[in-house]
């Protein structure tokens, strides 16, 4: 989990995240995306892990930023 970034994960990966935060189901997330995340850490059941949702606000501050 650690020295991942945003851009590190492919768009699937970053929208299953932004669903996430929004409080979308697991159900209609990206299967294939939602285990890899649960792999590295970043989705524990069916919520955001702390460093996921920094990581989100992080990436979000610099897109506003650019």
């Amino acid at each position: 989990m650690d020295g991942i970034s945003w851009t590190d994960l492919d768009k699937d990966e970053q929208r299953t995240i932004a669903m996430l935060a929004e409080g979308v189901s697991t159900e209609l997330c990206d299967a294939v995306a939602l285990l890899t995340l649960k792999r590295i850490g970043f989705v524990k059941g069916s919520q955001l892990t702390l460093q996921a949702e920094q990581m989100l606000a992080a990436a979000a501050r610099r897109a506003f930023a650019a």
